[in-house]
This record gives C-alpha cells, sequence and structure tokens, in this order.
C-alpha cells in the first residue's frame, strides 16, 4: 500500500515539475508573441503620424509640435488631386502638364480605413490612455536649418499587462547599449524621419 501512495506521490511531483519547466520555457514565447503582435499595431500608427506629419510639413513648412495642431490641421487639410498629361508639344514625352482637377480632405485619404477616429491618433494601443509622446524644432546641419519630429513610446506604455520583469529586462538591454527603450519615429538630433524598427 505505501509503495502504492508512493508511487502516486511520485506522479505528481513529476507532473507538477513538468508543468514548471514546460511553462518556463513557454512564458517567453508567448511575451515575444504578444509584443511582436502589439507592436505591429504601435508601428501602423506611428506610420500614420509620419505620415500626417510630412503632408502638415509640405503644407505648412514646418512639423506640428503638438497632436492638437496636428490633429486640426488634419481635419480642415486639403490636398490637390492632380492630373499630369504628356505636353503634346514635347517629342521626347520628358515633359508635362499638370492640371489640378479637384481637392480631397487628407483625413478622408489616411483615416478612411482605420480601426481609430482621427481624435484617437495621440493614444498608444494596450496602454490604457497613454499618450505618445511628440515633439518638432529646427535643428543646423551644414549651415541649413532643417525641421525635425519625433513621436516614441516606451516599452512601459504598449506591453502593459505583460511580464514586468521582462518588460524591466527589455529596458535595460536597451539602455545598455543607448538605444531607446520602446518603438520612435523621427528624431530630434538628426533630420530622419525613419522608425527605429526599420
Amino acid at each position: 500500500m505505501k509503495k502504492v501512495i508512493f508511487q502516486v506521490v511520485l506522479f505528481i511531483v513529476i507532473v507538477t515539475l513538468g508543468f514548471f519547466v514546460y511553462e518556463s520555457i513557454m512564458e517567453p514565447v508567448r511575451f515575444q508573441a504578444e509584443k511582436t503582435k502589439r507592436e505591429t499595431v504601435v508601428v501602423n500608427k506611428l506610420k500614420d503620424i509620419r505620415n500626417s506629419q510630412l503632408i502638415y510639413r509640405q503644407l505648412k513648412g514646418s512639423f506640428a509640435k503638438s497632436f492638437d495642431s496636428l490633429q486640426k490641421f488634419l481635419e480642415v487639410a486639403e490636398i490637390p488631386v492632380v492630373k499630369i498629361i504628356p505636353d503634346p508639344n514635347d517629342t521626347t514625352y520628358t515633359k508635362t502638364i499638370n492640371d489640378t482637377v479637384g481637392y480631397i480632405k487628407v483625413s478622408d485619404t489616411l483615416f478612411s480605413k482605420k480601426s481609430y477616429t482621427l481624435s484617437q491618433l495621440a493614444l498608444v494601443p494596450f496602454s490604457n490612455g497613454e499618450l505618445f509622446e511628440m515633439d518638432a524644432d529646427t535643428i543646423e546641419r551644414g549651415g541649413v536649418n532643417v525641421n525635425v519630429f519625433e513621436v516614441k513610446v516606451p516599452y512601459t506604455s504598449y506591453l502593459k499587462g505583460l511580464d514586468k520583469q521582462t518588460i524591466f529586462n527589455l529596458t535595460s538591454k536597451m539602455e545598455d547599449i543607448e538605444r531607446y527603450p520602446g518603438l520612435k519615429v523621427g528624431s530630434m538630433v538628426e533630420p530622419s524621419t525613419n522608425g527605429n524598427w526599420e
């Protein structure tokens, strides 16, 4: 009888240890899968913000310093629809005639098929209401003033609800190699509109 009880207890211990080993292997895998899923959503939103900023600069001459300015602009801004045809007097077909045939609202082109509204542009997905950090200014490069902007969000915002120790380790790792611990697009020190995921 003691032998049977011992075997049952041993079986329970083996199953329990097996479960903990399985969990220790699967926890980082699940974290990475969820991180990748969330980063895809955040990166797409950062791309939308970058496109909005590029249109803002094209029409206003500089980047927006705040989401309020950017949103107000996007609500009313229109971009021309241009028809380009070859110049009939040019036999080389290198010259064109540009004819503006109308205007479309920027918000209709950029945000018509998005899962969020223009008023939610500054909200970080998965963060329970936190906002992206945004700044814009001019810097001097080669004696020329260049417009720059930067929009960023730390891991702690969009990975909220996941394992805190893993987020802390990820943040520390990025800080050790002097990289931003999160996702960002643009730069306040370089004339770049690239994202750090590219």
